[in-house]
């Protein structure tokens, strides 16, 4: 990355989840096929969060985003994500760490329904499911894993040939509000960093 750019930059969104009428995702710096995708889940025009964090995004730069649930947080991250993966295909590309199972769940939808077109293959991997079932879909090499962070743990620890050493992108949602309350905090900081 030139050293003139920064390397992140922090984002605010307004209050308001309301689209905005004059820009678009082509316009951001999306690419035709997931543009389509975007209009295929009803997606007409970007949100704030959405227009301010896909650009920095794309141009590799690090994103701390903050706005209201509903505003589009999730295909803010997930575009620019599934657009690099279109680009340089490999397995275990993202991991999107959350605090819950039904945000886990919630986000993988997302991925799938807006990486449909690309085929883009996604784990989700939480507690309260099946630990063989989740290493089984680890073995297949997904692109993307959302999880909570301490089923990720145990799935570093225990499931043989599972790493995220060649992951490209880490996101961090909605963690700043749970993490220090996250049962095993302590003891998983140095290894989630691996």
């Amino acid at each position: 990355m030139p050293q003139d750019q920064p390397s992140s930059a922090e984002i605010k969104s307004s209050k308001s989840p309301e689209p905005s009428p004059n820009s678009s995702f082509e316009s951001l710096g999306v690419i035709p096929e997931l543009c389509t995708a975007c209009r295929l889940v009803k997606y007409h025009h970007p949100t704030p969060i959405q227009a301010a964090a896909i650009p920095e995004a794309l141009a590799g730069r690090d994103i701390i985003g903050l706005a209201e649930t509903g505003s589009g947080k999730t295909a803010a991250f997930a575009l620019p994500i599934l657009q690099a993966l279109m680009v340089k295909p490999s397995p275990l590309f993202a991991c999107v760490l959350v605090p819950t199972r039904e945000l886990a769940f919630q986000i993988t939808a997302q991925f799938e329904a807006l990486g449909a077109g690309i085929g883009v293959k996604v784990a989700t991997i939480t507690g309260g499911v099946d630990h063989m079932s989740q290493a089984i879909a680890l073995s297949k090499r997904p692109h993307i894993v959302v999880a909570s962070p301490g089923r990720l743990l145990d799935h570093l620890e225990t499931t043989k040939g599972f790493s995220l050493r060649t992951m490209k992108y880490l996101v961090l949602s909605l963690l700043f509000v749970t993490w220090p309350n996250i049962s095993g905090f302590r003891r998983s900081r140095p290894t989630i960093g691996c």
